[in-house]
C-alpha cells in the first residue's frame, strides 16, 4: 500500500497563536512539499491517518536536502513503518518546542524528532514507543581549542539547545565544574556560537554533532571522552487516547528491523 505524505513547514509565531504556548523555535526555510498523490490517496481511502510533528534541523534524523525535500533517519523510519502498518500521515516540520506544543494541544497526534526516552519526560506526560536508536550526548569545542575536559570549562560559558538531553547533560555538570550556560533555540545557531567564540563549547547528541561537523565542514571537534551513557530515541504521543499510534509504530518497527529495512535506512545516513 502506498503512503500519502505531505510535509508542511509552519512558522513558530503562527503556531504559538494557535496553541497559546510561546513556542521558541524559528521557522525553517520553506521546503518543497511532495506533489499531490491522488492515486495513492484513492488507494488508501479508509486507511487510518495521523498528523505527525517533527523538528526542522536535526541532521541526520530530520533536515532539508539540497533539492528542498525533507529527509533523514526519522523521516525514512516513519515512512517505512507507515507502509508496513498501512496508515497514512501528514508530516509537519515545526521545530522542537513547537512540535511538543502541537502534540500537547491536540493539533498533532504524535512526534518523531530524535526525542530521548527519559523518566523525567515520562513523568511529565510523554508516552514513548520502543526505542529505535541509542544515542549519547557529548561536548564539542572549536577545532583549535585547548579545552580537553569538563574541568577546563571553569569560569567559561557553554551553549546548549533548549529542552534537549544535551542541555540536561550540561546542567548536570554545571555546578561541579563551575561553568555558565547559554541557551539556543536551534543547533546551527549554537554551533556558530562556538565557532564565533560566544561560547567555548556546546553539548549535543553525538550522532547529530558528528554528522553536522562532517557534512558542514565545521571547524569543530567532538571530545569523545566527554560522552555520557546516553538513552534511546523514541516516537512519542502525549495522550493515552493515542496509544493506537504507539502500538502501530512498535509493530512496524519490529517488522522493519526483521526484514532489513531499518539497517538499510541507518546505512543510508550513517554509513
Amino acid at each position: 500500500m502506498k503512503k500519502l505524505v505531505s510535509v508542511a513547514l509552519v512558522g513558530v509565531m503562527a503556531l504559538s497563536m494557535l496553541v497559546g504556548c510561546g513556542a521558541k523555535e524559528a521557522a525553517a526555510p520553506a521546503a518543497e512539499a511532495a506533489p499531490a498523490q491522488t492515486e495513492a490517496a484513492a488507494e488508501t481511502a479508509g486507511a487510518k491517518s495521523f498528523v505527525i510533528a517533527t523538528d526542522t534541523v536535526f541532521k541526520p534524523f530530520e533536515y532539508t536536502d539540497e533539492s528542498g525535500a525533507f529527509v533523514g533517519i526519522d523521516v525514512d523510519i516513519l515512512a517505512a513503518i507507515a507502509e508496513d502498518q498501512g496508515f497514512t500521515y501528514d508530516l509537519q516540520s515545526l521545530g522542537w518546542d513547537s512540535a511538543i506544543a502541537a502534540c500537547q494541544a491536540g493539533q498533532a497526534d504524535g512526534m518523531i524528532a530524535g526525542a530521548s526516552i527519559t523518566d523525567e519526560r515520562k513523568e511529565s506526560g510523554w508516552i514513548f514507543s520502543d526505542g529505535y536508536y541509542d544515542a549519547t550526548q557529548c561536548m564539542t569545542v572549536a577545532a583549535d581549542s585547548d579545552i580537553a575536559t569538563f574541568a577546563d570549562l571553569k569560569g567559561k560559558t557553554v551553549g546548549v539547545k533548549t529542552g534537549t538531553q544535551g542541555a540536561a547533560y550540561a546542567e548536570s555538570l554545571k555546578d561541579e565544574n563551575g561553568f555558565d550556560i547559554t541557551y539556543y533555540e536551534d543547533s546551527p545557531t549554537m554551533y556558530q556560537a562556538v565557532l564565533g567564540g560566544q561560547v567555548v563549547a556546546c553539548f549535543e547528541d553525538t550522532p547529530i554533532m558528528k554528522a553536522s561537523i562532517q557534512e558542514g565542514d565545521l571547524a569543530l571537534k567532538v571530545l569523545d571522552d566527554s560522552q555520557n551513557a546516553g538513552s534511546p530515541y523514541g516516537f512519542a504521543v502525549f495522550s493515552a487516547d493515542k496509544q493506537e499510534l504507539i502500538d502501530l509504530f512498535n509493530a512496524g518497527l519490529k517488522n522493519i528491523k526483521s526484514n532489513g529495512k531499518y539497517d538499510e535506512i541507518l546505512a543510508k545516513y550513517l554509513g
